[in-house]
């Protein structure tokens, strides 16, 4: 009897675990196997489970061919799912929402980060006459892109205080060392931008930090509490029409959020491209340190996160007052259920 429990209990495990490249090739074969992936600042430490992903050969291991197309923000990589030139993106939870308020279906089915990571830092030789975000008025303020994640956080900030954004001058200035370089220059006045742009200019001495995201204490004081950051979404139709290939993408970006859980600094650093440690290992290793806890443990978005999204959009988007929402709608948690064998 015990021999049937225990052999019983094994098969159990075994279906319940992500896809193995055997059992990968012996379930059906994904719909579509080659896929186009967008992102908007891939090198950011707000999208490290998708480059963990590739460089640990994840996506391969699920039989599926990606080719990661890098934009300069959030906003443009949408927009090539919308136009029909990516399948499928790494992207800001956000944009679900807003899409959705435009009707245009298109849904999360893996949380990547639980926090957005997003830091709000003022130029050092202006830290002193910013003592709270209505101070802002007039600023120069760089974001990774005009409609990205990094601009959603500047503008819920803004609103906190009674500003609009069009009180300040919003510049995309990128996600990388061109956004260093816009600080340095005094080219700009603010920044909203990601690690490890961020732990850069607070190493080097450039900026006052005002605003961080990337600690559930300052979640819970900036947002109301955890709030989903970058997710896995794809157009509504896809979805339905290639489950298998979701369930494969999602599979590998589950394996990558395990991998992450009990990865080091040192493990990070040397997965990575080297061009992500913006010349430096140690401040790259210290920038991951930072952003670690902002990491989703369980890929699921919780109800509460959903809502909180939603709030922060509500409070500086005039579309999203009177927008009906279907949260249920934004997110599809089936696969990330059946990849950590909960279904």
């Amino acid at each position: 009897m015990k021999f049937r429990f225990l052999v019983a209990a094994t098969a159990l495990a075994v279906l319940a675990a992500p896809l193995s490249p055997a059992v990968a090739q012996s379930a059906p074969a994904p719909e579509k196997s080659k896929l186009v992936l967008g992102v908007g600042g891939k090198n950011l430490l707000y999208y490290l489970p998708l480059t963990l992903a590739e460089k640990l050969g994840y996506f391969k291991e699920q039989g599926l061919d990606v080719t990661i197309t890098d934009f300069g923000g959030g906003a443009k990589s949408l927009q090539s799912l919308i136009g029909g030139s990516a399948d499928v993106v790494t992207g800001a939870y956000e944009h679900t929402i807003r899409m959705q308020a435009k009707g245009q279906e298109i849904r999360a089915v893996a949380e990547l980060g639980r926090f957005p990571g997003i830091v709000l830092a003022v130029r050092k030789d202006k830290a002193a006459q910013v003592k709270s975000f209505k101070d802002l008025k007039g600023m120069k303020i760089g974001v990774t892109a005009p409609g990205s994640s990094t601009n959603f956080f500047l503008n819920a900030l803004l609103a906190k205080d009674g500003l609009k954004a069009t009180d300040v001058s919003i510049i995309g200035v990128g996600a990388g060392m061109s956004a260093v370089a816009a600080m340095k220059k005094g080219e700009l006045d603010a920044i909203s931008n990601l690690d490890p742009v961020i732990t850069k200019l607070v190493q080097d001495g450039d900026v006052v930090v005002m605003a961080d995201s990337r600690t559930e204490a300052d979640n819970e004081k900036l947002l109301g509490g955890n709030n989903p950051a970058a997710v896995v979404y794809l157009k509504a139709d896809f979805i339905e029409k290639n489950p298998e290939t979701t369930q494969r993408i999602v599979n590998a970006f589950y394996k990558t959020l395990q991998w992450l859980k009990t990865a080091t600094p040192e493990d990070v650093a040397k997965t990575v491209p080297e061009e992500y440690h913006l010349g430096d290992r140690s401040l790259y290793m210290a920038a991951f340190t930072a952003s670690k806890p902002m990491y989703s443990a369980t890929g699921i978005i919780p109800e509460s996160g959903m809502r909180n999204a939603l709030d922060m959009l509500v409070q500086f988007d005039d579309e999203m007052k009177t927008a009906k929402i279907d949260l249920k709608r934004t997110f599809d948690d089936r696969f990330v259920k059946k990849a950590a064998g909960t279904m």
